[in-house]
């Protein structure tokens, strides 16, 4: 039996912890033998979740960084503005590293990690879990065959979900772009990088329109207050912290979004959160400055386009998917991929499932498949089994780059291939 791939976690919240549940369910193949995490509460609980030793337990990433190398690599799970710094300090340290997406707010940064990824010649992915899922790579078989011939045009639609667009990006870490970054990189590189890898050729050029339309001042309702709990309207407000999340704890969740407003959600703990913290304030009344809507449209260097919409409005679900071809047409879901030939006029439908969600992990099994390849890739010291590497990212990271230099200034932008 081959020993198991030791791993160490930077940053202990909802990806970190979620990343070493999914090592632990390889306990044979992988370990967790060390974290870094600032907050008390979180840090001792990973280390006993994982039977971490005393003096592998670190509050402060430099400090593991600084040591002799403790483990075969690094997940990295800090907040986006805090990617580069120890993603680079790691790979120079000889780490092989797993890093959260956004690579980086910016290009800079970006190019920094790059840099520092192949000098030290370690191995490298980024959390573009949607290229891992059953799901995914069914259907870029299908296009890989020629299932629809030639690939013309592709939609995609990210439905953010009314109540997640006021947790994450109105209330929540991604809500303001100098703290963390836009919208676009924030929760969309996921789309923007899935369709590059759909489509199989580098994007030359886009266009970007979106903007701020509800969460701000001006929509704010007559008699609306500053936090939910002291709100006379707040029964009327679909976005009511009350209703998102005292209602979810009523319903007997106390997973995400919960546990992000305290580590251990009780009535109790959630309303004190919610009368103090960040997530009960008035969504009309908070420093969020992310667009709540956007669209994109492509240009790849084959003449090919694709059209992708982001919007907060809507009821939380997959992504759904056109891509339209000389020979046929593909529509998914997430789960089903409907597949119309034009020679046959017939559909089928194959259904991707893979089973029980929380042991493939989250987004659709892509959490789970993104750590089976990295562990994989550094047991066997091939990283073939990595789809999200360095520069697949950079190229990916480089399309927003230039969406968002569309949207700002109002024009078609070239993209640089990276």
């Amino acid at each position: 039996m081959s020993t198991p791939v030791t791993l160490a976690v930077v940053g202990a919240g909802s990806r970190g912890s979620g990343y070493a549940r999914l090592a632990e369910q390889l306990p044979e193949r992988a370990r967790v033998v060390a974290v870094a995490e600032p907050r008390d509460l979180y840090r001792q609980r990973l280390a006993a979740q994982h039977g971490i030793q005393a003096s592998q337990v670190f509050s402060d990433w430099r400090d593991l960084a600084a040591s002799p190398k403790l483990a075969d690599a690094v997940l990295v799970c800090t907040q986006d503005a805090m990617h580069v710094e120890p993603a680079v300090a790691f790979a120079e340290a000889g780490y092989h590293v797993l890093l959260e997406k956004p690579m980086a707010p910016e290009e800079a940064g970006c190019r920094r990690i790059v840099d520092a990824i192949e000098k030290a010649g370690v191995f490298f992915a980024v959390a573009h879990v949607s290229r891992y899922t059953t799901y995914s790579q069914r259907m870029k078989a299908m296009l890989d065959d020629g299932l629809i011939g030639d690939v013309v045009s592709l939609q995609r639609l990210e439905p953010v979900g009314y109540w997640h667009q006021a947790h994450s990006f109105v209330r929540g870490n991604w809500r303001n772009e100098t703290e963390s970054s836009s919208m676009l990189l924030a929760k969309s590189c996921h789309d923007l990088d899935w369709i590059r890898y759909m489509m199989g050729v580098s994007c030359e050029a886009v266009s970007s329109f979106g903007s701020l339309r509800h969460f701000r001042l001006e929509e704010r309702p007559e008699g609306a207050a500053e936090r939910c709990l002291d709100c006379a309207v707040e029964a009327d407000c679909p976005y009511s912290a009350r209703k998102i999340y005292l209602g979810r704890l009523e319903q007997g969740q106390v997973g995400w979004p919960l546990d992000v407003l305290t580590p251990e959600p009780t009535v109790e703990s959630v309303t004190a959160a919610l009368r103090d913290g960040p997530y009960g304030r008035c969504v009309y009344a908070c420093d969020n400055d992310v667009v709540d809507h956007q669209v994109v449209n492509m240009r790849f260097a084959n003449g090919s386009t694709a059209a992708f919409t982001m919007t907060a409005f809507t009821e939380a679900g997959g992504r759904r998917t056109n891509i339209f071809g000389s020979r046929g047409h593909l529509f998914g879901d997430g789960q089903h991929i409907h597949h119309f030939d034009f020679l046959t006029d017939k559909t089928e439908v194959v259904d991707t499932a893979t089973g029980d969600a929380s042991i493939i992990g989250g987004h659709g099994g892509g959490d789970g498949g993104l750590m089976d390849g990295f562990v994989r890739a550094v047991a066997a010291g091939d990283p073939s089994s990595i789809l999200s590497g360095a520069r697949e990212t950079l190229e990916s990271h480089l399309m927003v780059f230039a969406a968002e230099t569309a949207r700002r200034e109002d024009r078609v932008v070239a993209v640089d291939s990276g």
